[in-house]
């Protein structure tokens, strides 16, 4: 839903006049390719505002949107990681997402709480003990990553609703 992976580049980039690319990301973090510099890194997204004003990607509002006339959605972050993002990222939702229910927001550290059907994410580690079906979300950290249903943009996450033979 959000675009994390730019910002965080952009930010480290920035503050250390480095040059790392999203490709650089394939099948890591940030945080392990400069663990020099790993407290540092992680301290960028701990910034309380840090994730205010993400991109939304490409896609997720209308697809959320349309899928919310079928299903009951609910929007869960892993928001215990870092403690200070709550706010921002309650009013990130509240004004990218205005046709979900802040109700629905569901902000927590463990994901396998959340009793659903579906769990879209880009951390297959939240599948381990979650009941339902993971969707594994492309992402860089995860470009390697097999043995799960993967979604590599909203488009093919709207498809596989439409053709799941089980709805």
């Amino acid at each position: 839903m959000a675009d994390f992976h730019s910002k965080h580049i952009h930010l480290y980039n920035s503050k250390y006049n480095d040059s790392i690319r999203f490709e650089d990301l394939k099948g890591t973090r940030l945080w392990k390719i400069r663990s020099e510099r790993s407290q540092e890194i992680i301290d960028l997204v701990n910034d309380p505002s840090f994730f205010r004003d993400l991109k939304v990607m490409e896609g997720s509002q209308e697809v959320i949107q349309e899928l919310s006339r079928f299903y009951e959605i609910f929007i869960t972050t892993a928001a215990m990681e870092h403690p200070s993002s709550f706010q921002a990222k309650f009013e990130w939702l509240s004004e990218h997402f205005p046709f979900i229910s802040p109700m629905h927001f569901v902000f927590c550290g463990d994901k396998s709480i959340i009793k659903a059907d579906y769990l879209i994410d880009d951390s297959s580690r939240h599948f381990g003990r979650f009941g339902g079906q993971g969707l594994l979300f492309s992402a860089p950290h995860n470009m390697y990553e097999t043995g799960f249903i993967r979604v590599n943009n909203w488009l093919e996450v709207r498809d596989f609703f439409r053709n799941d033979e089980r709805n």
